[in-house]
């Protein structure tokens, strides 16, 4: 049975602190390659039918050392554009919004300085996209699809995949450097395997 396998990349410096990391092209620490290269084990004995990578170098990075080759970029699934509050912490955010949330949040601070950034919609439109691309690859049963992404990203595309609204994707706590399984239970879709890690 055909399977969807999401990948987080490894850590990065601003993911070990909490900054929302969206466009920025951060490499991976150390600890980031490292957790990358722990996840080859999983994937040794497999010969996914489709790996598609977020284009940004942290994805591709996680990829490779995972040893998952042959892997394709793929622009919808870079990370959520986060605007003015790329590089900004939850908690710097909420000592002047308190009741922020990035599922939820209604616009960014109106300033020159701030971009607008995606709402949820937007990133689950993404996802949608990405999901359309691969429902053939799953449905033949020809091998399994592996994505190699972001975190909030891939919280919003599981979400969709289980049928939930974007802002669901809150729900869903995702680690660097796992591997996380979509697959089905008799005809629907259900998560499989969440934050392993060989």
């Amino acid at each position: 049975m055909s399977e969807l396998l999401l990948v987080r990349h490894g850590e990065t410096a601003w993911s070990a602190n909490g900054r929302h990391t969206g466009l920025t092209d951060v490499p991976l620490t150390a600890r980031g390659a490292d957790e990358a290269l722990s996840l080859a084990p999983f994937f040794h004995d497999r010969e996914p039918a489709l790996v598609l990578t977020s284009p940004l170098s942290r994805a591709v990075a996680t990829a490779e050392l995972a040893g998952l080759t042959g892997g394709v970029p793929e622009p919808d699934l870079h990370e959520w554009d986060y605007g003015g509050y790329e590089g900004v912490t939850t908690a710097e955010i909420q000592r002047t919004r308190p009741d922020w949330s990035l599922f939820y949040r209604r616009f960014f601070p109106r300033a020159t300085s701030f971009l607008p950034g995606e709402q949820a919609a937007q990133v689950g439109a993404r996802a949608d996209r990405v999901l359309a691309r691969v429902a053939g690859t799953l449905s033949a049963g020809r091998g399994d699809v592996v994505l190699v992404a972001h975190g909030h990203f891939l919280r919003v595309l599981t979400a969709r995949y289980l049928g939930l609204p974007p802002q669901d994707g809150r729900l869903f706590l995702l680690r660097t450097g796992t591997v996380s399984v979509l697959s089905t239970e008799h005809g629907l879709p259900v998560i499989a395997g969440w934050n392993t890690r060989p």
